[in-house]
């Protein structure tokens, strides 16, 4: 019998990739990003605003194109040319694709608790200091064989201690402007820990996001979690502060280092294969035409609307989603759980995942 050698070469080569899957997980939460931006770039309502753009020739220069398509490339390469290409998008409502809060209240602890526990509980209703009185999936998955001690959580706001229940959860909770003194501090840690006490204040209680990201970074660097959970503001503060210009900035910076982050854990023989990424916000905003785009909340019309993206080993590269569809937030809880192959169970309802293998 002829032997094709040239068939047993290429099942070789491909078998590995067909077996892997996700073995540690990372996700990013931008506060108050819009769909509207994530799917059509910036918008031109906005940009020419003098009231919310103090920098329109710049902006122009940098993000405005003919298309929507050009537009968003621009302001999110790494979401359009990598994510978008390997992995999927979820949220483009001009499309069919439908992504919504499920509580009633449109705002950010409430977004955050129906984010991590699957449970959007009406009574969740502020951003006050509250410890969570239910379980979240990062504690839950904390628990598991393999991830004692292997999952944290950067945040800019302060508030997150509580979101999570750090105290309770016993999971590591980096937030506001506290020093990172868990884990292996190395150097740059320490000058991490150093350089946030000395730059401006943002707003209290909130730290910039190049320091949160860079100490999620150096934290991942040196002592490899397998979840990891990164949550950024400055898109919300500056949106609530009428900074399109600003707002803008941020949204394009955080695209800039998630993709550098990306390209890091393709290097990283710990993450690289074995690593998926997922990407969502906590509620929307407004709309531009009716001027309410600084806001969100159950008062403002619309603002439920929310997107999401993941890529990673075992997620379907089928790019952004142009069938109609209806998803909520409420299932990203299982779907972290999921992809690391548990089925999270707590003392409270769980929605169902959201089906993004292959």
């Amino acid at each position: 019998m002829k032997i094709n050698l040239s068939f047993f070469f290429l099942l070789a080569f491909t078998v590995p990739v067909f077996c892997q899957k996700t073995e540690n997980l990372i996700i990013v939460t931008y506060d108050g990003l819009r769909w509207q931006e994530v799917f059509t770039g910036v918008d031109s309502t906005l940009m020419n605003s003098k009231d919310y753009n103090q920098h329109k020739a710049q902006m122009e220069k940098e993000f405005w194109a003919e298309t929507p398509e050009q537009r968003r490339e621009k302001l999110f390469p790494f979401f359009w040319k990598t994510v978008a290409k390997q992995g999927q998008m979820h949220g483009n409502r001009n499309l069919g694709s439908f992504v919504n809060n499920a509580n009633p209240h449109w705002f950010s602890y409430p977004g955050y608790n129906e984010i991590f526990t699957g449970y959007p509980d009406s009574l969740v209703n502020s951003n006050d200091k509250i410890e969570n009185r239910h379980e979240n999936v990062l504690e839950f998955i904390a628990k598991q064989k393999g991830f004692e001690g292997k999952v944290a959580a950067f945040s800019s706001w302060d508030v997150f201690p509580y979101i999570l229940n750090e105290k309770r959860s016993n999971i590591l909770v980096n937030a506001g402007n506290e020093d990172l003194t868990q884990g292996t501090i190395n150097d740059d840690i320490r000058l991490l820990n150093q350089l946030q006490h000395e730059a401006p204040k943002l707003i209290d209680g909130i730290r910039w996001d190049f320091l949160t990201y860079r100490f999620a970074f150096e934290y991942l660097k040196a002592n490899h979690p397998r979840v990891l959970y990164i949550s950024l503001d400055e898109t919300d503060d500056f949106a609530h502060e009428g900074r399109y210009d600003f707002y803008i900035n941020a949204a394009h910076e955080t695209d800039r280092r998630l993709g550098e982050l990306w390209q890091y854990l393709q290097t990283d023989p710990f993450y690289a294969g074995k690593t998926t990424m997922f990407f969502t916000t906590d509620h929307g905003r407004g709309d531009a035409d009716k001027k309410t785009w600084r806001d969100h909340g159950s008062k403002i019309p619309d603002c439920s609307g929310i997107w999401f993206a993941a890529i990673g080993p075992g997620i379907q590269a089928s790019g952004e989603s142009k069938v109609k569809e209806q998803f909520w937030q409420k299932q990203f809880a299982q779907t972290f759980a999921g992809l690391l192959g548990f089925d999270f169970k707590a003392a409270h309802p769980i929605a169902e995942a959201v089906l993004l293998k292959k």
